[in-house]
């Protein structure tokens, strides 16, 4: 009998990077001490090689295009809303979704959650690899202290093997893994949560969710540096990839779609974390402002545009004069780099000595701003603060800066004006439209710039 012949190798756990020799830092990706040791078995790779072609039967066959069906496939009911905008429209059957957070954020409590609403009409599949079906029901009960549904299993496994077996024997529509770290395949000799068990393990559940049109939904933990852990081919072998953000002591958690086969990016779901579990909330713009001081210095209004939503936030900025040798610059909520540039742009095109100035801005509620359409309100908000003037209250901001001084227009205006319009915004400062487009809503006030310093010179005339 012929003998297995073995060897190891050096796999890094975050970038997935392959090395014969152990080093202490990753070439590849920078990361000290991510190195982990496996063992491969020769014999054993190749014989799961020849019987396994990428989990399929080996049976395929090309066909014309125009002969393959093109029947939309109509996607699963999801009762929480905010969570059915973020997937499309509801969940699409066969589909894959990776949902990644930070430890404590609220992951296992918005699955549990959509768990027992999808139990109302379809059977559904828990598994845990970090509770026990005692702790799951004790959650289920403090979410929902009605009767709970009979149509929810629950299961602690981490064999996937096994795993794969409950899944035939129960035929759920919906399948939950809690989480991918903690499940192993036990031919692999690597540990849980390395990156070929994450690999292989996301890869068979692919499989399965393609195959028999069973709905996967599978927990990942994330880095410190807040990527999902593991290699960035997980995040290529699912469908979609949601994240749940927000600050660990504050009530407001967002969901966001950072990838989506199956309807648009960069949506966004807002829940507010309560004793009862998280709850949606359906206008966030009117939750982010209810707190709103008015007519204080250092406070302006953006009109942000998540996905296919527009939000409208408080912007708050602060000038102080620094007590070291170099100014700083504090963002919270907004990039460090946009930031660098606004200031920079409001020294040496407006005139504000900002050079001996700290100067901090922070979003209110915890939301992180992307998109250059909020630099005017960043602007108006250390603007406002350094003159010691309050900007109106009725008044919100819309335009992206330019390094010369110039107002952009940004995208999706008229929907970010019929959202300002509606909360009872009388006055908008926007860019000066050069293309004719759509007509703007009736009911605000226009007023178009050119300039950062136009813009300000509006904003912040005192009345």
């Amino acid at each position: 009998m012929a003998k297995t012949k073995t060897h190891t190798r050096y796999v890094c756990q975050q970038c997935g990077r392959v090395s014969a020799s152990y080093m202490g830092k990753c070439p590849q990706c920078n990361a000290f001490d991510s190195m982990v040791e496996e063992v491969i078995h020769d014999e054993s790779a190749a014989k799961k090689k020849a019987v396994n072609v990428r989990g399929l039967t080996g049976r395929s066959e090309p066909q014309p295009i125009s002969k393959v069906g093109g029947e939309a496939e109509e996607r699963v009911h999801l009762a929480i809303g905010e969570f059915a905008r973020v997937l499309g429209g509801g969940i699409v059957p066969g589909s894959i979704v990776l949902v990644g957070g930070d430890p404590g954020i609220g992951k296992s409590t918005l699955m549990l959650q959509m768990a027992m609403e999808m139990a109302k009409t379809q059977k559904v599949l828990y598994v845990s690899g970090e509770e026990s079906e005692r702790q799951i029901k004790m959650r289920a009960m403090r979410l929902n202290d009605k009767k709970l549904p009979d149509n929810l299993l629950l299961v602690t496994e981490t064999n996937l093997e096994v795993i794969l077996n409950h899944v035939h024997a129960s035929q759920p529509d919906l399948l939950i893994v809690d989480s991918i770290q903690t499940v192993y395949l036990s031919d692999l000799d690597s540990s849980a949560g390395s990156v070929s068990q994450v690999r292989e393990c996301s890869s068979q559940l692919r499989e399965l969710a393609k195959s028999s049109g069973v709905s996967v939904f599978m927990i990942g933990h994330v880095t410190k540096e807040g990527n999902i852990a593991g290699p960035r081919v997980l995040e290529h072998i699912v469908d979609t990839v949601l994240y749940l953000e927000g600050d660990r002591f504050q009530a407001y958690r967002l969901l966001r779609s950072v990838k989506n086969r199956f309807g648009a990016t960069s949506e966004v779901g807002v829940f507010e974390m309560r004793e009862g579990g998280l709850t949606e909330v359906t206008n966030p713009s009117e939750a982010f402002l209810a707190e709103r001081l008015v007519n204080a210095a250092g406070s302006s209004i953006a009109v942000t545009m998540e996905g296919t939503r527009p939000i409208l936030v408080e912007i708050q900025g602060l000038t102080s004069p620094t007590q070291f040798g170099n100014a700083r610059r504090t963002p919270n909520g907004v990039d460090f780099n946009r930031l660098l540039l606004i200031t920079a742009v409001l020294t040496r095109r407006v005139g504000l000595k900002l050079a001996e100035q700290d100067v901090f801005v922070n979003v209110v509620g915890g939301i992180q701003i992307d998109e250059p359409a909020a630099d005017l309100a960043i602007a108006a908000a250390i603007a406002s603060s350094w003159k010691d003037v309050p900007v109106k209250a009725d008044v919100v901001f819309i335009g992206e800066i330019g390094l010369a001084g110039e107002l952009r227009m940004p995208g999706q205006m008229v929907a970010r004006l019929r959202e300002a319009q509606k909360l009872g915004f009388k006055t908008a400062i926007v860019p000066k439209a050069i293309r004719k487009g759509e007509e703007y809503p009736k009911g605000i006030e226009i007023i178009e710039v050119r300039s950062l310093d136009q813009a300000l010179d509006v904003a912040l005339k005192k009345s």
